[in-house]
């Protein structure tokens, strides 16, 4: 993977990131809450964290000073 696709890539789980923040707070804020599909977006938001600082780590050395 190039690095130009990695930041493609990196701005686009960024979204989902952000999407699925805002799907999270809708759910929770209806008047019925579906407790599992809550706990599934989150699960799924934890692993694209990680995926993004994976992706950041990559793309932004560490500069030893």
């Amino acid at each position: 993977m190039t690095e130009d696709e990695m930041r493609k890539r990196l701005t686009a789980l960024k979204i989902e990131h952000r999407d699925l923040d805002a799907a999270i707070d809708a759910l929770s804020s209806a008047s019925v809450r579906d407790q599992l599909q809550i706990a599934r977006l989150k699960k799924r938001k934890l692993r694209l964290k990680d995926q993004i600082s994976m992706l950041e780590d990559y793309l932004i050395p560490d500069i030893i000073a």
